[in-house]
């Protein structure tokens, strides 16, 4: 990966001496820090998150400081802004960025509307009839790279809603998809009016230019690109596929850390954000527009990709994973696996995320007289589980690399019986846990319904094992006679054993 560079030149003071000796008395930066390219990443990138940045392609190119939009940009450029909040919010929730751009993004052809891609939804009412609300439990394998000999598939094309809630007319909700790609995006661009992408690759590195400057994102790495913001894949690999959690009225921001202090979980410094990046092209190219989950297209005779210079905080970043801050406990219980929260969003209700996105990556178990797996629950979120690389460490469902899961809300899940006897007679040492894997998983704050695709159309629907449960004991039987002897010697009645119980004699 790239490592924390400063600049490599600086301004220094220079002292001379009575006897003509020179001393350097200060140092100074001359640039700001950046991560610079790498064998493993070719683009340079601001670092931070929710900062207010600044970057030009062309040094001189942004207007002086005081003022968005000049009478006359410099070298002619055409001023734009890019709204991600309303006009009247605070200033802590404004998001927003100005580009000094070639053209304006206003100068295109009509719109027109696309084919229905009934693979592609972003209304969850129960009124859809192509969504159910269901409280059955799922399990897919990954989506099939779709083969050269069968056709193009691009990022957006090769799109699949999983399942979701709310509407993005509401500004209100979720949605899940898998993709898998095999092509490039070609003189296409792609916009998406909905939502904000979390864009989570499992195979396949994935190079996107946005109108704001490139990302260079691989397994193991995440990247948000928000609504509004034109942007378009290529697959340096040849293939792709993954995740994505898209969230409707709303933008991710890191969690709060509240007693864990000032430092912890994902780090604001390890954000990185593109510098401006520009193409001179004048070939045709089409921009497709995704709007309440139906598709249009309009046709320019220019690259979008004309952003010379910008400066705002709306604009698209990215993260690796394994910079993350994992914490658990030391001595008793396990914490909440929301303390692995990377990135959250907020819902319309004051103090409730709509989601929250943790990843799970190795971690020391070192609690003593404690049930170290997942304990039985059931939770009022839903819960989407995914795995990038690795193995599942999870016993009862069939979950591999590229796959999904999902238990929807107040539903009770947990390991199996094997897996109880297992923890709750072991001897419990010092391990390391989860080193070669990498997995994550969506909390999200109410009920989620499946498409009609995950439902019928998915290739890899991983049924219920139907006898999963069938051998766990009421283990509590066994213990009825002691049961009965504290009861008698309190004076109360003793308890009758089930008939079927197979208690031991």
């Amino acid at each position: 990966m790239g490592e924390f560079v400063s600049s490599t030149e600086a301004n220094m003071g220079i002292a001379v001496s009575s006897d003509g000796t020179a001393t350097v008395t200060s140092v100074s930066a001359a640039e700001g820090f950046e991560y610079e390219p790498s064998q493993d990443d070719p683009y340079r990138y601001m670092q931070g998150f929710g900062n207010r940045f600044a970057s030009e392609a062309i040094p001189g190119s942004l207007p002086e400081c005081g003022r968005n939009v000049p009478q006359r940009s410099p070298f002619d450029l055409y001023s734009e802004q890019l709204n991600g909040t309303s006009f009247i919010s605070s200033r802590q929730s404004q998001l927003h960025v100005w580009m000094y751009r070639v053209r304006p993004s206003v100068a295109h052809r009509p719109l027109a509307p696309m084919l229905r891609n009934d693979d592609v939804q972003a209304c969850f009412s129960p009124m859809n009839h192509s969504v159910q609300y269901t409280p059955l439990t799922y399990t897919w394998g990954p989506l099939d790279i779709p083969p050269a000999d069968t056709g193009t598939v691009t990022f957006v094309s090769g799109l699949k809603t999983m399942g979701g809630h709310g509407d993005p007319t509401n500004k209100e909700g979720i949605a899940i998809h898998m993709y898998a790609a095999n092509t490039n995006m070609t003189d296409e661009a792609f916009c998406n009016n909905d939502g904000d992408f979390l864009i989570i690759p499992n195979e396949g590195r994935l190079d996107i230019q946005t109108e704001l400057g490139n990302i260079w994102v691989k397994p193991g790495e995440i990247a948000v690109v928000q609504a509004g913001i034109r942007w378009r894949v290529s697959l340096p690999d040849g293939f792709a596929r993954g995740y994505i959690q898209e969230v409707y009225g709303t933008h991710y921001e890191l969690p709060d850390l509240g007693p864990l202090g000032s430092n912890g979980m994902a780090l604001p410094r390890d954000f990185k954000t593109p510098v401006a990046s520009f193409n001179i092209d004048d070939s045709k190219w089409k921009v497709v527009i995704k709007l309440a989950g139906k598709f249009y297209s309009y046709e320019q005779a220019w690259t979008p990709f004309d952003v010379v210079s910008w400066h705002g905080n709306y604009a698209p970043y990215k993260y690796d994973l394994s910079k993350f801050i994992s914490f658990n406990t030391t001595l008793k219980e396990q914490i909440d696996p929301t303390a692995h929260t990377v990135l959250m969003a907020r819902s319309k209700i004051p103090g409730v995320s709509l989601t929250e996105f943790a990843a799970f990556l190795p971690k020391w178990q070192t609690s003593t007289n404690t049930f170290r797996p997942p304990y039985y629950h059931r939770n009022m979120a839903t819960e989407i589980g995914g795995l990038i690389y690795g193995k599942y460490g999870g016993s009862s469902r069939q979950q591999v690399a590229g796959g999904l899961s999902f238990e929807n809300s107040y539903m009770p899940h947990g390991e199996t019986y094997d897996t109880w006897i297992k923890a709750t007679t072991d001897s419990l040492e010092n391990v390391l846990v989860g080193t070669e894997s990498l997995g994550f998983m969506l909390h999200i704050s109410s009920h989620l319904s499946i498409t009609t695709f995950a439902m019928e159309r998915h290739n890899c629907i991983r049924p219920q094992q139907v006898e999963l449960w069938d051998n766990v004991q009421a283990c509590f039987y066994d213990h009825i006679p002691a049961i009965n002897a504290i009861l008698l010697q309190k004076g109360l009645k003793p308890m009758s054993v089930p008939a079927q119980s197979g208690l031991r004699k």
